[in-house]
């Protein structure tokens, strides 16, 4: 057990999506532990106050007609703030995600959180580091052998074409074939369109997944009412090729279509 000198919040979020800025609570859970062996529970679905993307909840299975009753986050911030009160935070990936969205949904509200000196401590840190998942590891794990010269390209490159090797006579349910090891790779985020998920499927057309001003719109619609945007991502913005390119063919009336 781990021993406590004063309370930890163990917490998780569900949201509309992982832009930890822009993006809405609909999920929230806390459970305070106590030093003295006690523990404390809050949970309620949130009201995001905006439709809950498809793809949102094709993940966490949230829809809007869950969170239509629900309170709003601000409702929440009394109950959140005395069930968090003098208390470090833990979480699964919490640093990078869960504790940066909840700080901006509090700011939203027009509360500072979390309060300053709170300990966080990530359950996903400890698994990072505890369970190595670089290419060393992974070495050893599907080859049996030490990485020697590991961060050298030549290294590095022999070693990760015997890990796949060994990857594919180990997983019968993996294919055995480029094709297919391409499709089942693209599979791990099915509604990208782009590497980065700039572009994400949307009823069978590419649609913008990040940003405020065009959020959610179809490329197709974007290069017809603001074609001047699609011209800065390509000459200005910090976007991949890949981006850029889809962005070129826009202007030129080309547009993905996703298959099957």
């Amino acid at each position: 057990m781990i021993s406590l000198d004063r309370p930890l919040c163990v917490f998780d979020l569900e949201a509309t999506g992982t832009d930890v800025l822009q993006d809405r609570i609909v999920d929230v859970c806390v459970l305070r532990l106590e030093p003295g062996g006690g523990e404390t529970k809050f949970s309620s679905l949130v009201n995001p106050g905006s439709p809950i993307p498809k793809e949102a909840t094709d993940i966490h299975g949230i829809t809007d007609a869950m969170v239509a009753n629900e309170p709003r986050f601000k409702d929440l911030v009394p109950r959140l703030l005395e069930i968090f009160e003098g208390a470090d935070l833990s979480g699964f990936n919490a640093a990078k995600y869960d504790i940066p969205l909840m700080s901006a949904e509090f700011k939203r509200a027009g509360t500072d959180w979390p309060a300053p000196g709170r300990r966080v401590i990530d359950a996903y840190v400890i698994f990072a580091r505890q369970e190595r998942r670089d290419l060393t590891a992974a070495y050893k794990f599907y080859c049996g052998k030490t990485l020697e010269g590991a961060h050298r390209a030549e290294a590095d490159t022999l070693a990760t074409a015997e890990i796949l090797q060994a990857q594919v006579k180990r997983y019968a349910d993996l294919p055995k074939d480029s094709a297919g090891l391409g499709n089942w790779c693209a599979q791990t985020y099915p509604d990208r369109v782009d590497a980065e998920g700039k572009f994400i499927w949307k009823a069978g057309e590419a649609a913008f997944g990040f940003g405020n001003k065009h959020r959610g719109k179809s490329l197709r619609e974007v290069a017809v009412a603001d074609p001047s945007y699609l011209s800065w991502m390509i000459e200005k913005g910090n976007f991949s090729p890949e981006v850029a390119a889809l962005c070129r063919q826009a202007l030129l009336g080309k547009f993905p279509v996703k298959k099957g």
